[in-house]
């Protein structure tokens, strides 16, 4: 999921080896907020269709240094893990347009044309494939306002070895090309173009930078067995040293109900049955990235790679390409009013 700690159904921490590790989920505080009415007849409508496409799985890389048994520790925060193969191209994003740029922040190409013409979206891939390989950069503590918490941690893997970054970046990339085809200007947080991270804070910097419309921070859990499904989390209301979340609060919930609703109907997957009393949604408020951001900005929790039924979709290509498609649903919908 996000960066930080994890919700009390999540496991506890890893150990100090290069295990992957989950944003610290604890301290969560659950919203129960209702969907739009709509949005679970989409959940209704996929029982009617079949299950995902046919393609080929990615490849999956063990951890450094662990049986796949102790892969399953998870830290609550942001999104990391261990050096994936080379994540699978979604079928029409190979290349994304060029986009002018002014001193490396995002602008609005005035050229573009479609729905989301003239919009800037920020997209953040949880974790980075790196982070294994620096534990001791990623677990620095940084300033997230309200108190300071690891820069970043290393994410989680299924049972087989995929890991939380592969899917992030997989995704990420998907999104990100659906969102170009109707005109946005998209930027990811991290392309598996630095070593490590970013921090939590430098993330949330980006898309405060960038004075994004909308910022989506896409992760996977790694929860117990049993426990299915995707939520989205939403920011509380913080203000605490330069955490000040009054003004995006609102924005951000209608922003997060919107892509829970286009999530379920496009994937077909039911909210979580483990937080958020199965709205879908929950509200943290221990989460670095959403207490510094000043942009709209949400995290979804795609699903729990700890759980075989969840990890069976979470892997599988044709799926993910549903599961970017109702993210990038969800941020048309807010967008566009």
């Amino acid at each position: 999921m996000s960066y930080d700690s994890q919700p009390p159904t999540s496991p506890s921490s890893p150990s100090s080896s290069p295990s992957p590790r989950r944003f610290g989920r604890g301290n969560v505080t659950v919203a129960v907020a209702a969907l739009v009415p709509t949005a679970l007849a989409g959940w209704l409508a996929w029982q009617a269709m079949s299950g995902p496409g046919d393609s080929d799985p990615p490849k999956v890389v063990p951890l450094p240094g662990q049986s796949q048994a102790q892969s399953q520790s998870r830290s609550a925060s942001s999104p990391a893990d261990a050096k994936p193969s080379a994540p699978t191209t979604p079928p029409a994003a190979t290349a994304s347009p060029s986009k002018t740029q002014e001193q490396g922040k995002p602008v609005a190409n005035p050229t573009a044309t479609g729905p989301l013409a003239g919009k800037v979206v920020v997209v953040d891939p949880g974790h980075n494939p790196g982070n294994f390989r620096h534990t001791r950069e990623i677990s620095r503590l940084v300033d997230v306002g309200t108190h300071r918490k690891e820069c970043d941690t290393t994410g989680t893997s299924t049972n087989g070895g995929y890991t939380e970054a592969s899917f992030t970046l997989d995704v990420s990339r998907r999104l990100r090309t659906l969102l170009e085809q109707q005109g946005a200007t998209v930027k990811l947080v991290q392309n598996e173009d630095r070593p490590y991270g970013p921090c939590v804070d430098e993330r949330a910097r980006i898309g405060n930078e960038a004075k994004a419309d909308a910022v989506v921070s896409v992760h996977a859990d790694g929860s117990a067995v049993g426990n299915r499904g995707f939520h989205v989390i939403l920011p509380a209301l913080v203000k605490g040293g330069a955490a000040d979340t009054s003004k995006i609060v609102g924005p951000s919930r209608d922003l997060g109900t919107r892509l829970a609703g286009k999530f379920v109907q496009a994937t077909g997957s039911a909210p979580s049955n483990y937080v958020g009393g199965g709205t879908g949604l929950v509200v943290r408020k221990d989460l670095g990235g959403l207490n510094l951001s000043t942009v709209p900005k949400v995290f979804i929790e795609c699903g729990n790679m700890r759980d075989p039924k969840d990890a069976a979709l979470l892997t599988d290509g044709s799926w993910r390409q549903k599961a970017a498609q109702g993210i990038a649903d969800g941020i048309g919908s807010y967008l566009n009013g």
